[in-house]
């Protein structure tokens, strides 16, 4: 049973982009909710030993909060690129194996996990279409932006994207095996990582997300001014907490 005496009231995020009147999208923190330390209190992973009865109450709460026309779409988030549409799950106990996914229904909830990693949401500019995508550096190097949008039922010019708060680029300290994987697939990569010394660099995985958008036609892209890591008070941060916490939502779907 919860713990009743934890502020259950949830927080969110919502994204500032001039999305169509139907979409809706949000983005959750670790405000509210019933986990305990260290996934205090908003933790919507079932993957991170947080008690499970906690997890689904606040599974609950975010369904409850928002009135989400139904269950989300969770993923089994591998760091891949593997596209999945929402509209061919038809048992919501499945957890697909993927890092992206989008549809074209009415009933679809498409939720992105993260706990630094950098979540992009997109919709049709019509508001026909959503996805999301879960874009650590490994996917995003290999290519889960590209790949989502090409799963898309439309034309990269037709959509905007948002990218909701990850791991900022003063704090996503990573070696030089990162800067050379995609400065392998794109020289104009380097720029996006700041020398710190030896072979560290910071990289900037906002800016290399918006070139990546952009060089596939994708021009109206918002959001990326949030620090997971900086922000203790609001966020979830795999590398500030070493691994131990919880884990946030990025979400949309149409009305």
């Amino acid at each position: 049973m919860a713990n009743s005496s934890k502020n259950k009231s949830p927080v969110f995020v919502i994204p500032d982009w001039p999305a169509a009147e139907n979409i809706r999208a949000v983005f959750t923190t670790r405000a509210g909710g019933f986990s305990s330390a260290p996934c205090d209190g908003f933790n919507l992973g079932l993957h991170v030993g947080d008690n499970p009865g906690d997890v689904a109450d606040n599974r609950q709460l975010l369904i409850d909060s928002l009135s989400l026309p139904d269950v989300p779409c969770y993923l089994n988030q591998v760091h891949g690129t593997e596209v999945f549409c929402a509209d061919d799950l038809h048992d919501s106990a499945n957890t697909p194996a993927a890092d992206a996914c989008w549809s074209q229904s009415l009933k679809a909830v498409i939720a992105i996990m993260t706990a630094d990693c950098l979540p992009v949401l997109l919709s049709s500019k019509c508001g026909s279409v959503v996805a999301g995508a879960h874009a650590g550096w490994r996917g995003l190097a290999e290519g889960v932006i590209e790949n989502t949008v090409s799963s898309l039922p439309l034309p990269a010019s037709r959509l905007i994207a948002w990218l909701g708060p990850a791991i900022g680029p003063t704090k996503f300290e990573v070696g030089s095996e990162v800067r050379s994987c995609f400065i392998s697939q794109d020289q104009n990569s380097g720029e996006h990582f700041a020398p710190v010394s030896g072979d560290k660099y910071l990289a900037d995985l906002y800016s290399l997300a918006r070139d990546r958008l952009h060089n596939i036609g994708v021009s109206a892209v918002y959001g990326g001014d949030a620090c997971t890591y900086s922000d203790a008070d609001r966020f979830f941060s795999h590398r500030r907490d070493k691994g131990k916490t919880g884990r946030m939502a990025a979400l949309i779907w149409k009305v």
